[in-house]
């Protein structure tokens, strides 16, 4: 791999090297790695782009790496990943998306991850996209996530995205069995003309069954970011959602909450706030030294983490 491609791949996925365990590196629509080991099987699709990452029951203490990174501009792509998630396993799936545009044209990276977790299984799955280029070519992501919780099963995602995306559409559907757990923490930044739009579905048909959403996010420039969330409380269950953005210059953000109680006792809740940085946090930190640019940026940074 060139400067540029590993770059990507620090960014996305803390990799500085070949990562222990199964990973999966894909490159300009290309495998550019591969390693199994003997409780995760990693295969090619025979019908459409993309890879069945399977785990045995019982795997614990194991982790998956899949990131993808594009760095030739005008490189388009769609890819199919589903994922198979054994009775009582315990393992950690780290993906993500980078993409290097120094051209014209628009890159682009699709993708629809399919999680199917057995009874009792346990997910922490972790995905980051990240842009970077001087060129005028669009870097444009759409994530899909599928999420199928059987009973008693805990899946916990963390999707960020902080530089050098123009454009990504979040589609992120779940439904959840009895006693099943998701646990999703989103965190954003936009800035200059860029898009950000986030769409949850959720179906909590499970007796006992939960979720939080949380989404954390900065818009700058005259970039534009949307929240839209839909909880749907079908059985003896609890939900809440929140979302909080500081909005900066010329940006916009919408919050668009919908929850719906199918079930006496469905409780489902919502929260949003969306405002500029308070006056008083940037004079208490200019007091000690720092310029506005500074104190604002020491603001951002402290909400996002």
């Amino acid at each position: 791999m060139d400067k540029i491609e590993k770059n990507l791949l620090e960014q996305i996925a803390d990799l500085h090297e070949v990562p222990q365990g199964a990973y999966n590196i894909r490159a300009n629509g290309q495998m550019a790695g591969r390693n199994t080991t003997e409780n995760i099987d990693i295969v090619t699709k025979t019908d459409k782009p993309g890879i069945d990452i399977i785990i045995q029951p019982g795997t614990k203490n194991e982790s998956v790496h899949i990131p993808v990174i594009l760095s030739q501009t005008g490189h388009r792509e769609m890819v199919y990943n589903d994922f198979f998630v054994g009775e009582g396993a315990d393992v950690t799936i780290v993906a993500g998306c980078g993409i290097h545009n120094g051209g014209d044209e628009e890159s682009r990276h699709d993708g629809i991850h399919a999680f199917h977790l057995a009874a009792g299984a346990r997910l922490k799955y972790v995905e980051k996209h990240y842009g970077s280029g001087d060129g005028n070519g669009r870097r444009v992501m759409n994530p899909t996530t599928v999420i199928e919780l059987g009973e008693d099963a805990y899946m916990e995602m963390e999707s960020t995205q902080i530089k050098g995306v123009t454009s990504t559409i979040r589609e992120t559907n779940a439904t959840l069995a009895a006693g099943a757990t998701l646990i999703v923490r989103e965190k954003i930044m936009t800035h200059g003309q860029q898009l950000a739009e986030t769409n949850f579905k959720l179906d909590l048909n499970g007796e006992g069954s939960s979720a939080q959403l949380s989404s954390r996010s900065v818009a700058k420039g005259q970039s534009r970011q949307v929240f839209r969330s839909v909880i749907n409380g079908n059985a003896r269950c609890s939900a809440h959602s929140e979302c909080d953005a500081i909005i900066m210059d010329e940006a916009s953000v919408s919050a668009i909450p919908e929850v719906t109680a199918n079930h006496l006792d469905a409780a489902l809740i919502h929260e949003a706030a969306i405002g500029k940085i308070a006056g008083e946090q940037l004079i208490k930190l200019m007091t000690l030294g720092l310029t506005e640019q500074e104190a604002e940026e020491q603001i951002v940074s402290g909400f996002l983490k």
